[in-house]
């Protein structure tokens, strides 16, 4: 008797802890897909990660002139490490002078023909006029021998002083237009002699202006800072890159004290990113330290990604401070806020359903469930803000409850 007691007792125990232990689990599955209605702060965040620039720097170019030698590009010769810190005055680069050399060479054989040129044009000219100049002589000797003459010849016929008075006058024609024309060749000649001596004078300025643009392929630093690479469309600047004289910048160097952050958001969040939105700003090189930071600028046209038809839209983020340890090229993690709300309700995204264009929960009431018709407001990521409907508290349930899915839904109330 005493072993079937024993034996019921032990039986009634284990079917207590099979229950309890079954209830339990139950209860467990239950709340980790049931979830609370929580009042409190509401954010909206965009994340994107971006690229570290200065929003203020000093290019440091090729010496300007060298278009107005026919020279477009230029050989970088030696170009000092990207990174290297400079004061005023220092090494930064030196340009290959092949190309100079060969202008130097080209300037100084053309001076020396248009010199040639020059002094023949003198001797020419001295001695054009030179003849002009005489031949107006003879032509007034001759004007004084016919005047005399005729003035011996009161004594002869009529008809004899006739003659010298029309070869006086002939005499005194030529001589009025050899003077007129002397004065057209003399302006002539000095026209000639403008010109080439312009030509001679071009070529001078061209010589000197190769020479010193010789002496300035040895690019010094103009100021103290950092020195960074430039990026050109044909890659970034270094030793053995051709620069376009169009383009003519060789390094850069940031102003430190004056950061930004540049990004690209794709079409889908731009939208929501307005300039002076705060931001928060990680850095990947130092993991704890965290800098604030606002947007300056939104791209209104986008950028299609090279080898893509994505379209991504250009943000600026300018930093509120800066460090020595943060520099240009670092990758930086931005966490832009686009809307923040105080004391309101939310619950996470997997709680809300909708059928047409009604939106719902699955609301806990006691020991029964009920589809209950919500007004949402803004969400993010993981919540979305309810303005009606449901209260704080409130037991929502992540997924839709077997036996419910018929259930009407209780509309709000006006």
């Amino acid at each position: 008797m005493k072993k079937k007691i024993l034996l019921g007792i032990g039986l009634l125990l284990a079917i207590v802890l099979i229950y309890q232990f079954a209830f339990n689990n139950s209860s467990k599955n239950i709340t980790t897909l049931t979830s609370k209605v929580k009042k409190g702060d509401f954010k909206s965040e965009i994340v994107i990660s971006g690229e570290l620039q200065s929003t203020s720097s000093i290019k440091i170019k090729i010496p300007s002139g060298l278009r107005q030698l026919r020279i477009y590009q230029i050989k970088v010769q030696h170009l000092i490490p990207e990174g290297t810190l400079v004061k005023k005055g220092d090494f930064i680069a030196k340009l290959d002078p092949s190309s100079l050399n060969e202008k130097l060479l080209d300037a100084r054989n053309d001076l020396t023909k248009e010199n040639s040129t020059y002094i023949q044009q003198q001797i020419d000219t001295t001695l054009t006029l030179k003849k002009e100049r005489n031949a107006i002589k003879d032509l007034r000797f001759s004007v004084e021998e016919k005047e005399l003459e005729l003035k011996q010849s009161k004594f002869e016929s009529p008809t004899t002083i006739r003659q010298l008075e029309i070869t006086l006058q002939k005499l005194k024609r030529n001589l009025q237009q050899k003077e007129e024309d002397y004065h057209i060749i003399k302006q002539k000649q000095q026209q000639i002699m403008i010109r080439v001596t312009a030509n001679l004078s071009k070529i001078k300025n061209r010589l000197k202006n190769t020479e010193e643009l010789l002496s300035k392929l040895t690019i010094i630093s103009e100021g103290d800072g950092m020195l960074t690479y430039v990026k050109s469309y044909r890659g970034t600047i270094k030793t053995g890159s051709e620069i376009n004289t169009y383009d003519p910048a060789v390094a850069v160097l940031p102003d430190l004290t004056k950061m930004e952050s540049k990004t690209f958001a794709n079409e889908v969040d731009v939208r929501k990113i307005k300039k002076g939105l705060k931001v928060e700003i990680g850095f990947d090189a130092f993991p704890e330290m965290k800098i604030g930071g606002v947007v300056t600028s939104v791209a209104n046209i986008g950028e299609k990604k090279q080898g893509s038809d994505i379209k991504l839209f250009k943000v600026l983020i300018k930093l509120d401070e800066t460090n020595k340890d943060i520099l240009p090229g670092m990758t930086s993690s931005n966490k832009i806020l686009t809307f923040k709300k105080e004391n309101v309700l939310t619950t996470p995204l997997e709680s809300i359903f909708s059928k047409d264009s009604t939106v719902y929960v699955y609301k806990k009431t006691g020991i029964s469930i009920v589809k209950k018709e919500v007004k949402l407001g803004e969400s993010n990521d993981d919540v979305v803000i309810i303005e009606k409907g449901i209260n704080e508290n409130d037991v929502v349930y992540l997924y839709k409850p077997q036996g419910y899915e018929k259930e009407a839904i209780i509309p709000l109330e006006e």
